[in-house]
Parts: C-alpha cells; structure tokens; sequence
C-alpha cells in the first residue's frame, strides 16, 4: 500500500473498494468471532456436566472396585483385568466449526456384554462384574470429556486468532484505508481548485489581449 498514492480518479475508485472490502471482512470476522464464542460456551457447558457425570462415575466405580477385592482378593481382580481380551477402539471423524476442524473420538464397545470381557464368568461373581461395567461407563465418559475439551482448546486458538484480525482491521488497516482514500480525494480538489484558477487567469488573459488586439 503506497504512502503517497496517485491522486487519479482511478486511484480514489481502487481505494474506495478496498475502503468497502475491508468493511465486508470486517463483519464477517465479527460474525465468525461471535458464532465461535457462543459454540465455545455451549461446548464448555458440556464439558462441564460430563467432568462432573466422570467424577461421579469414578468415585462409583472405586467403590464398587475396593467392595469386589475385599469379596475375592487383589490377585482374583488383576487376574479377571488381565484375562480383559483388549482395549475398547476408537473411531476418529472431524467436525467442522466454522472453519475450525475438530477431531470428534468415539470408543467402540467400550461397555461390553457380560460374555465378551474376556474373564470366566464361572470363577467369578457379580462384584467383578458390576465393576467392570462402572469402568467400562467410566471410560466412554473419558472418550466423551476428551472429544469436549480438545474441542474447547480449538476453538480458544482460533478465537483469538479471529479476533486479532478483528481488531487490525477495525483500528489498523480500515482507518489507514480511509485515510488513503480522504488524502486522494483532498488532492484531486486542490488540483481541481488549481486548474479553476488557472484557466480563469488564461481566460482573463486571452480576453486583454482581444482588447488590446482590438
């Protein structure tokens, strides 16, 4: 962007655009600013009931561990969670929140079917069964809480991203622009007043020198 642009008819039309794209950015930003903060603080509500619903499921799911081991021993449990046949997967997608790309987790089977844990239901009863399942509740709430909060982290990077474009073209370049586009016009007027003057004097000229020729 020149300092010291030409002052031409097409220079003022070219600065006057910019003037009016830089306004139309303007408030789309603010647009998207707006929507990702009302995303953020419906996310972080969510996230807030799941820690609580995760806390909650945790301290369910210690009790229930700490009544199983007092009814069959710590080396019964590790033996039925070492017999645990793997791990629940996860199944990654991406959402799109205005732009912003947000790895959504699921974990699938992470509560399974009595039959399909992996430990003999013969040697064991239904604490360590009423156990597994607290966990396995526990764990699809971790899956849950961390899609929430990785989604709240995202979308705090480009809130601030967002608004820092904000604020540069509302006070750096949309004032610079308009600047630009005032110092244009003003010079276009004073040559305009300049040309006025001169062709009067031209004008008053000619005319004494018809007299005189007269």
């Amino acid at each position: 962007m020149a300092d010291n642009p030409n002052p031409t008819r097409m220079e003022l039309l070219r600065a006057k655009s910019r003037v009016k794209l830089a306004r139309k950015g303007h408030k789309l930003l603010k647009q998207k600013r707006d929507a990702l903060i009302l995303e953020f603080f419906k996310i972080l509500g969510k996230a807030q009931d799941l820690r609580s619903e995760l806390n909650a499921q945790m301290r369910k799911s210690y009790n229930s561990l700490a009544v199983a081991q007092a009814y069959h021993g710590m080396q019964e449990i590790e033996s039925a969670a070492l017999a645990v046949k793997r791990a629940p997967g996860v199944k990654v997608d991406v959402r799109n929140i205005m732009g912003v790309k947000i790895p959504s987790l699921e974990a699938s089977q992470a509560e399974k079917p009595l039959l399909s844990r992996g430990y003999s239901i013969i040697g064991t009863s239904a604490k360590i069964d009423e156990t597994a399942e607290s966990f396995e509740k526990a764990t699809d709430l971790v899956f849950k809480l961390s899609q929430t909060e990785n989604a709240i982290r995202r979308l705090i990077i480009e809130i601030e991203k967002t608004k820092r474009r904000v604020n540069s073209l509302e006070f750096v370049m949309i004032p610079r622009l308009e600047n630009q586009a005032k110092l244009i016009s003003f010079r276009l007027e004073e040559m305009e007043r300049d040309s006025f003057v001169m062709l009067k004097t031209i004008k008053r000229k000619l005319g004494r020198a018809e007299e005189e020729a007269g």
